[in-house]
């Protein structure tokens, strides 16, 4: 079984990760790209790189042909699927063999057992495997799925057979959700898997979700690397993921250990798995699937047991044996994981598109990891560079922030300050958010449970609230936008406060671009727009690099201390503080840059009204616009149909996210600007309305 040459067939964190732990191996490696991703750090990392398709999934990474195609043209004799995209596909394992390639996970009978949800279930009811009540048939009709989630009970979930991560799952409280609840869980269960299969399964209230992470070789051998704790989620979708978990003691880890040893052993399983429960208040625990991949949150079980689990499947698709038996395995300290995700938190996390302004993991790496007992505290896992562009075609996380330290105190202590040293600026995401979460009394606490934070989305939680800038942070925009661009431009060049003939400097209230001022000049006013806030804030010039900027009754001198790069030591009231400000160039030659001051983890955008970009209104009830970048998915009216309030138009699919158009007025469709699978950017206009009272 031996191999030279891997083939990666996958993007982003993932690749870069698998092919550093190849390359270290000494095995070439090849990269494969779509037409969105061609500038991808994953295709600049390896050592030969072919063009699949068009962005698209469906059209690129999803084409089994053509990944088969590159690993002929390379003469690649592996390939590794990463996780998502083909990663659980038995066919795609099964091509692989017949094409002479090592597949570098499990054989396809695995996956294929493992892939169909219900006969996963009953295999493991077989194999004495816990499992939570449901419904596991083959009879598929609607009808026949209301009988028996009547018989079964409220509240329960509808979960696609095939696939995972989230995908095609819905939650039903009352019998009056079942029917769009299966309509909707079948659709996207079609558009990700091309498999509409449901099965229903009783829904463990308040549970946590726990994952014991499996390996097994070609020799019979299987064994337990230790669980992992999955609760914090949202949407079903994992946020934080942490190893050991808080609420798992020795015996309990036994037990979901050998359950999940028993699980990969029923289906002949080889190489890296995951095997999932759900465990109730009582500590009792439930199988709820197997994947048959490594997980996006492996590396925190790397950190507790010291091992690399990509090395790991390289060895046992080579042939060798595990290198440790159960009784070799250790835990060490506390790791935490913690995803970011191009996403608004609070703005129902929708996904987000966009250029990236600034993203500098080795600065955060210097500060976390300066050498002693600290070393290699943080790890950054990330598939984003500074000045690439993120898309809506893939799924929404970029980067993946992972810290080990002593206990769990220490790791979320460290993963906070980390997750400050190392903003994402550029589209919006959820950094802060993660930041707040780690520091919620519930989290430190272990009392989250797998749909708290939807819970908090809809009770207003304050954690969900967008951070409002203070006024430190507009005195400081302030003192940026007035000394025009001296503070920002690129180190070794003059800067600071400029005063009246230099090419720069303060400028007058109202002004775009810069009628000059020097030190000892009369005050004057400066208006700036922060997350739909507008204040208007006096500035006054005191020479020596000082200005006198007052907002909310107060006024306060500030003072630029010293530079580097965009960090920039200021000073006020006595304070000396650090503040990253990136700034955006203007979008046209009459505009003003935009200002993104990053405090405490959270990014403050400042602009000049004079500078807000024109977008359609949000709120007028005759248009529906798309709210992000995507594709439209379902459009479910045509021009002339009458709708009422609220009736959904379209709905658009963006980063693994279906989000709806629903009409704002009663009316007629006058106008319908899209199709199908058109691909659309933020705010594009899909339908247009005739309100009823133009109809009459």
């Amino acid at each position: 079984m031996s191999f030279h040459k891997i083939l990666i067939a996958n993007r982003g964190e993932i690749a870069c990760r698998v092919i550093r732990t190849a390359r270290a191996l000494g095995y070439r490696t090849v990269a494969v790209y779509s037409d969105a991703d061609a500038q991808a750090p994953h295709v600049r990392l390896a050592d030969e790189a072919v063009r699949l398709g068009p962005a698209p999934a469906a059209e690129s990474y999803l084409k089994i042909d053509a990944v088969l195609a590159a690993a002929r043209a390379t003469g690649a004799d592996a390939l590794h699927p990463g996780y998502g995209f083909l990663s659980e596909r038995a066919d795609f394992a099964a091509a692989c063999a017949e094409a002479g390639l090592v597949f570098i996970g499990p054989p396809p009978s695995a996956i294929d057992a493992m892939g169909h949800k219900a006969a996963a279930k009953r295999r493991m009811l077989e194999a004495g495997v816990p499992c939570a009540p449901g419904y596991l048939g083959d009879e598929q009709s609607d009808e026949r799925l209301r009988r028996e989630a009547e018989v079964m009970g409220y509240p329960l979930l509808v979960k696609a057979v095939a696939g995972g991560g989230g995908r095609g799952m819905r939650l039903v409280r009352s019998g009056d959700d079942v029917v769009a609840a299966l309509a909707g869980a079948r659709r996207e269960a079609e558009s990700a898997f091309g498999d509409g299969r449901l099965m229903l399964e009783r829904l463990i209230e308040h549970g946590r979700h726990i994952e014991i992470q499996v390996f097994a070789d070609r020799h019979g051998n299987a064994i337990h690397l230790g669980e992992r704790d999955c609760t914090a989620q949202r949407r079903r979708q994992k946020v934080i993921e942490e190893a050991p978990s808080p609420i798992v003691d020795a015996t309990l880890r036994a037990r979901m250990g050998a359950d999940a040893v028993a699980a990969a052993l029923a289906v002949g399983y080889v190489g890296a798995g995951t095997v999932e429960f759900i465990v109730d208040a009582q500590h009792r625990h439930y199988f709820l699937e197997m994947n048959t991949r490594l997980q996006v949150e492996h590396p925190v079980t790397e950190c507790v047991t010291g091992l690399d689990l990509v090395e790991w499947q390289l060895r046992v698709a080579a042939g060798e044996p595990l290198p440790l038996q159960q009784s070799d395995v250790r835990l060490d300290g506390h790791a935490i994981e913690v995803r970011l995700y191009a996403e608004d938190p609070y703005a129902g996390f929708a996904p987000q598109t966009g250029r990236v302004l600034h993203w500098r993991p080795e600065a955060a790496l210097q500060a976390a990891n300066p050498g002693g007992a600290l070393r290699d505290s943080l790890r950054i896992d990330a598939g984003i560079v500074e000045g690439g562009e993120i898309g809506p075609y893939y799924d929404p996380m970029v980067a993946k922030l992972i810290v080990h330290g002593r206990n769990r105190g220490d790791a979320i202590r460290r993963l906070s300050a980390a997750l400050e040293d190392l903003p994402l600026v550029g589209p919006a995401n959820n950094g802060r958010f993660l930041r707040d979460l780690l520091r919620h009394p519930d989290f430190a606490q272990a009392r989250l449970h797998t749909t708290l934070i939807d819970q908090w989305a809809a009770d207003g939680e304050p954690l969900l609230q967008r951070p409002r800038a203070g006024d430190d942070a507009w005195r400081v925009a302030a003192l940026l936008r007035a000394s025009g661009d001296g503070l920002l431009r690129p180190a070794g060049s003059p800067g600071g406060l400029r005063s009246a003939g230099s090419a720069g400097g303060l400028r007058s209230a109202g002004s775009a671009g810069g009628l000059l001022r020097s030190a000892g000049t009369a005050s004057f006013d400066l208006t700036l727009v922060c997350d739909g806030e507008q204040r208007r804030l006096r500035v006054t010039p005191r020479g020596g690099g000082a200005v006198d900027v007052a907002t909310n009754g107060d006024t306060l001198t500030l003072r630029v201390i010293e530079r580097d790069g965009r960090c920039l030591v200021i000073e006020q009231a006595g304070v000396r503080r650090r503040w990253l400000v990136v700034e955006q160039p203007a979008a046209s030659s009459d505009g003003a840059a935009v200002l993104h001051i990053v405090h405490d983890g959270a990014v403050f955008r400042f602009e000049e009204p004079s500078a807000l970009p024109v977008q359609a209104a949000s709120d007028d009830p005759r248009r529906a616009c798309a709210p992000v970048a995507g594709l439209v998915a379902q459009l479910l009216v045509r021009a002339g149909d009458r709708v009422e309030a609220g009736q959904p138009l379209a709905s658009v699919e963006a980063m693994k996210m279906e989000m709806w158009l629903v009409a704002g007025t009663a009316g007629t469709v006058a106008a319908v600007h899209v199709a199908p699978r058109d691909a659309v950017s933020a705010g594009a206009l899909l339908v247009e309305l005739a309100p009823e009272e133009q109809t009459a």
